[in-house]
């Protein structure tokens, strides 16, 4: 059996389940893989919300073109076009992508511009990313 101890995410101690560093160099404590230990339950209900925003087509494509834009950010008036959706429907889909926190916008004049948050990327990739050998021993 493992001699790790099971740690519910979100506890305040709690500094570093994994044991890794993210891409950055430094550790992740507040966000310890959902693979190394069981989410607490408001975690669970965040990263519900996040996943229900990622859950539909119309906003991961939405996600995709916003995150691959060069230079960062895009009008809205460039993603319209791209659906066979009315710009309200485009709107709330936006809307739900930046109440997940993937997502943050301006209004400059008449257009809204939007680029992604990689925060919020980089905190799902660390959550779903799996504890290496090294960590598990």
């Amino acid at each position: 059996m493992s001699k790790q101890q099971l740690v519910v995410l979100g506890q305040s101690d709690a500094t570093d389940v994994t044991g890794q560093t993210g891409q950055t160099g430094q550790t992740d404590a507040c966000c310890p893989g959902l693979l190394s230990a069981p989410l607490d339950e408001e975690q669970a209900v965040e990263l519900a919300k996040v996943f229900k925003a990622l859950g539909d087509p119309v906003r991961l494509r939405l996600l995709s073109m916003i995150a691959s834009r060069a230079g960062g950010e895009v009008c809205v008036c460039d993603l319209t076009p791209a659906f066979d959706l009315s710009q309200p429907t485009i709107s709330h889909h936006l809307k739900l992508l930046r109440q997940a926190g993937l997502i943050d916008c301006e209004r400059r004049g008449t257009w809204v511009y939007y680029w992604l948050l990689p925060e919020m990327t980089d905190r799902l990739a660390g959550i779903l990313t799996r504890p290496s050998a090294d960590a598990a021993s």
